[in-house]
């Protein structure tokens, strides 16, 4: 994956700010310096974020497990956007599934794209969780 030019990472910081300010409830007890500060020793981490973004995403800070938070030090970003980012639909969820649609054939699968992205896909209860911070994926066809 190409690494960001420092603009970009300053723009992709300012974004992240912003976004994290205006969504307090999803990373109660989490502050913005400690976010940043770990952001900036993670170039990798950057630019997956800034992946998510180019395809429309809003990643954030989430706390998906409040109890592990506390004596956790990672730091957990999702995709908030309300709906499917446009450059992540029509994806099936492996290659396998991928593999065996004869019509109607996705443009890849969601596996294969977040690992391109160096991002992971959430586990179901993960997922359940999220959907407990906000209104995301709101299209069912998600």
């Amino acid at each position: 994956m190409k690494l960001m030019t420092p603009k970009e990472r300053e723009n992709l910081l300012q974004t992240l700010k912003r976004r994290f300010e205006k969504h307090m409830k999803r990373h109660e007890g989490v502050a913005w310096g400690t976010v940043e500060d770990r952001l900036k020793k993670s170039p990798e981490a950057l630019t997956s974020l800034h992946r998510m973004e180019q395809t429309g995403g809003e990643p954030d800070v989430v706390v998906l497990d409040k109890e592990k938070n506390k004596a956790s030090t990672d730091l957990t970003f999702c995709d908030c956007s309300p709906e499917s980012p446009t450059g992540r639909r029509s994806l099936c969820y492996d290659r396998e599934a991928l593999d065996d649609r004869k019509e109607n054939k996705p443009e890849g699968s969601a596996i294969e794209t977040a690992s391109s992205m160096g991002i992971e896909l959430l586990t179901e209860g993960q997922y359940r969780t999220l959907q407990k911070l906000g209104e995301f994926d709101l299209k069912a066809s998600s």
